[in-house]
């Protein structure tokens, strides 16, 4: 709509005329369509104009009030926007107005804008729902019903096809018409209805730039009407029917029921026998109850087989379809029997039986008649054997039973069946029936009575027995009862005892009561024999025994005093160096063999000191030199006597008093001559003296022997004697010297093996220890010269242990008191040393001749 004269503005001078804006052909929206599926905010078109001066222009649209604002537009640019979404089938075409505007003039154009089809819409089913009935012999290929379903849209997407769901049923894809496929049919027995789903489908058509097909579905429901074309059907087949012995003619036994098989419109139902029943059952041929007309009694066979006949009878009553069944009916024996045992004289609930201990494995106890019986019959009358009592003893065979058996029961365990653990085995027998409801049951005792065998060794308590009596028990004293155990009763239970072994002399053993004892005429002594080790022996009258081994310890009693080796001893003491004491008793154990040492007497008493446990005896400390001693010396020759005592710990406790001669003299004195300092320190050990002196002896009578054999052939070689001088002057000067020289030193050792104090061998152990680890070492003194390796050595007498006894006493002759001031190397090495070289010299003058 242009506006005319009368919208214009007052008429001005041409130059001043100003005319109005107009569209272009282009951007006037003529003919402008839009599809139904253009998203919201798309830019759909561009309006277009312009003004004749030239002026800016701007663009406007509206629309009706009633309807909607479906576009808005830039009123600079003319650029229009779909701001709602479109609906072919609810609106097809929307009118609006357009302006255009250049500030003064306005014009303003009606337009209609055409909304284009899209495939939006899915079919719709029209007159729903779908139901029909159709008779189950409905010929395949039969048209039952017709769908119809509308698409709003159009062209191809508004055109419905159909398509069904469903194999047994077909549709007409363009008419919509169902039909039961060819070679199909319905059974009302085995579906009632059909449910098919039926799908329309549009042509096809795009949608938002795509090609769309939509669809849509509805259900058909096809209702299949019975028709009479099943037999009778019987319901909870197979049919089995008992009867019992109790059961009264004309009882019911069972009920067989049937049914038409067609479920809608059943026909009456008659029920016969046709045969098996020989007359002793009938049914009502109404209700099927099959009833039994004779007693249990009267009935000839167990079981009956019957054939049930049911016939269909139509609404005309004209008998139309028929089916059989068969039933069987078992004449069984009711459960009022429980299994029942039997002895020889009858039903018996207690079976005893004597039997010896310990039978062979597997053995049957045939002594027991038992029988087991249940008068009902079949499944009543089965059950099981068990025994009940102590596990894994016996067992019973069979374990199960149907109506009787003869009952057998078998050894299991032998070693179990012991007289002495039980005297009696009780057992229960128990039967109980297997598969009846009441499980009936019936027990008998079985009692088996054992009797004894020599089947037990005899047992000691211990296998050790250990002992201790006094040394000093009397001969007949009691030492240890042993005991042994026979389980075994009578004289198999009877032991005898006895004892052997080397220890076994000085005892005896009461046969019967086990009692060990000492021999009347024994003797014990600790000190000889300490540990007395034998075997008992414990036997039953069959010669079965049994050892245990006794252990006797002799209780040492204090019955030995301590012993010196000599009542009067003597001894040389070094200053500075104990000499020792030892007393030894001969009792076996402590304390009774430990010795305390003491001076009982000495004069002056204030000289030595004692240890009482070792016997070292010692000068007091204050002493320290032989000058000290010298006035306190009685004689005035450095010799003391002492009284001293050996007391042992017992209880009592014996002592044995000594006389103890100590000679002090120093380590200057004995170093002056090494002769006298040799012949001191084996003052205290002979045997160390003998020795040297024999080794010696050895040497030189070898060197004699060697000597004059050479001389001997050498003559004979030149048949004649030669003169002495001439052996005198062919020796050579070394060989005669050091010939002496040996000779001399054995000359020596032979002299002074006559100081040797020869005491009695029982004493020998006496001082044996002075030189041990605990007593200081001697002076140093020269040592005796050594013996050839081919010399044969003294013979060592006495065990291992045994000591060298001393011979300090014999080596201090008896001489007056000498003056306080002794001659260099003290008067003992002076008299020694005098009368050795005496002997030598005279040895020495007589022996010239063989040089």
């Amino acid at each position: 709509v242009r506006a005319g004269p009368e919208c214009s503005a007052p008429t001005l001078p041409a130059a001043q005329a100003n005319f109005a804006p107009h569209f272009l052909d282009s951007g006037n929206m003529a003919l402008f369509s839009l599809p139904e599926d253009t998203p919201v905010g798309s830019h759909v078109y561009t309006l277009n104009g312009t003004d004749p001066e030239g002026d800016p222009v701007s663009y406007h649209i509206s629309f009706d009030p009633s309807t909607r604002s479906v576009f808005s537009v830039d009123p600079n640019f003319g650029n229009i926007t779909l701001v709602e979404e479109l609906d072919r089938e609810r609106e097809d075409e929307i009118e609006a107005v357009i302006s255009i505007s250049d500030g003064l003039n306005l014009v303003a154009e009606k337009v209609t804008i055409l909304v284009t089809d899209a495939n939006d819409e899915a079919p719709s089913f029209i007159r729903e729902p779908y139901m029909v009935q159709v008779p189950e012999d409905i010929p395949p290929g039969s048209s039952l019903i017709k769908v119809h379903a509308v698409d709003k849209d159009t062209g191809s997407g508004g055109s419905v096809t159909y398509f069904l769901q469903a194999t047994v049923f077909a549709v007409d894809r363009h008419s919509g018409v169902l039909r039961l496929r060819a070679g199909a049919t319905l059974d009302y027995e085995k579906a009632r209805a059909h449910v098919v789903t039926v799908v329309a489908k549009d042509g096809g058509g795009r949608l938002r730039g795509a090609d769309v097909v939509l669809s849509a579905t509805t259900t058909v429901t096809v209702n299949v009407e019975d028709v009479q074309d099943m037999a009778p059907i019987f319901v909870g087949t197979p049919y089995y029917g008992y009867v019992y012995e109790d059961t009264l003619p004309g009882s019911e036994v069972l009920t067989v029921v049937a049914m038409d098989g067609d479920r809608g419109k059943p026909n009456q139902i008659l029920y016969s026998l046709l045969n098996g029943s020989d007359g002793a059952f009938e049914i009502n041929e109404t209700s099927g109850v099959i009833s039994v007309m004779q007693s249990p009694a009267q009935l000839r066979r167990d079981v009956y087989e019957l054939h049930v006949q049911v016939t269909e009878v139509s609404s005309a009553g004209v008998p139309a379809a028929q089916a059989m069944v068969p039933v069987t009916v078992r004449i069984v024996d009711l459960n009022n029997h429980p299994p029942t045992f039997y002895g020889e004289s009858g039903p018996q609930n207690r079976f005893e039986l004597s039997m010896y201990e310990h039978p062979p494995q597997g053995e049957i106890l045939r002594g027991l008649k038992i029988t087991v019986n249940d008068s009902d019959q079949g499944a009543n009358a089965k059950f099981n054997l068990r025994l009940v009592g102590p596990g894994g003893i016996f067992r019973v065979v069979p374990l199960t039973v149907l109506n009787e058996a003869q009952v057998t029961i078998i050894v299991e365990n032998s070693a179990a069946i012991d007289f002495e653990k039980s005297k009696v085995l009780t057992f229960k027998l128990l039967a109980i029936e297997v598969s009846t409801p009441e499980k009936f049951s019936s027990t008998a005792d079985v009692v088996i009575q054992l009797l004894d065998t020599n089947d037990n060794v005899p047992k000691f308590t211990s296998h050790y027995y250990i002992a201790r009596i006094p040394e000093n028990a009397p001969g007949g004293s009691n030492v240890v009862a042993v005991t042994a155990v026979d389980p075994d009763t009578g004289p198999w239970g009877e032991v005898k005892y006895s004892i052997y072994g080397p220890g076994a002399d000085p005892f005896l053993i009461h046969p019967s009561t086990g009692l060990i004892y000492t021999q009347p005429w024994a003797s014990l002594d600790a000190e000889a024999t300490a540990r007395y080790n034998f075997y008992v022996k414990a036997e039953d009258t069959e010669g079965k025994y049994s050892l245990a081994e006794v252990f006797v310890t002799l209780l040492d009693v204090n019955d030995h005093s301590p012993q010196f080796g000599k009542s009067v001893q003597e001894r040389t003491m070094v200053l500075g160096t104990p000499v020792k004491i030892e007393a030894t008793d001969q009792d076996a154990e402590e304390p009774n063999n430990l010795v305390d040492y003491s001076i009982t007497h000495a004069e002056p008493s204030n000289v030595f000191d004692i240890d009482a446990h070792t016997g070292e005896i010692r000068l007091k400390n204050s002493i320290r030199s032989l000058d000290a001693l010298h006035n306190m010396t009685p004689g005035g020759d450095f010799t003391w006597s002492l009284e001293v005592q050996a007391k042992d710990r017992g209880s009592p406790s014996f002592s044995t008093t000594a006389l103890l001669k100590i000679d002090v003299t120093d380590t200057e004195t004995l170093s002056r001559s090494p002769v006298a300092a040799f012949l001191m320190q084996t003052k205290d050990n002979p045997l160390k003296a003998v020795a040297v002196l024999a080794g010696l002896m050895a040497i030189i009578v070898a060197l004699t022997v060697l000597i004059s054999t050479a001389t001997f052939w050498r003559n004979k070689k030149s048949s004649r004697v030669l003169p002495v001088r001439r052996v005198l002057r062919q020796r050579p000067s070394p060989a005669p010297r050091a010939v002496r020289v040996e000779w001399l030193r054995f000359r020596r050792t032979k002299a002074a093996a006559k100081f040797a104090l020869k005491e009695d061998p029982s004493n020998e152990n006496e001082n044996g220890n002075n030189n041990g680890p605990g007593s200081p070492p001697p002076p140093a003194a020269p040592a005796p010269p050594p013996a050839p390796a081919a010399a044969p050595r003294a013979p060592r007498a006495g065990p291992a242990r045994w000591a060298v006894p001393t011979v300090s006493g014999s080596l201090s002759p008896r001489q007056p008191p000498r003056s306080p001031q002794p001659e260099a190397g003290g008067p003992t090495q002076s008299a020694l040393v005098s009368e050795l070289r005496q002997k030598f010299e005279k040895k020495g003058v007589g022996n010239k001749a063989h040089f």
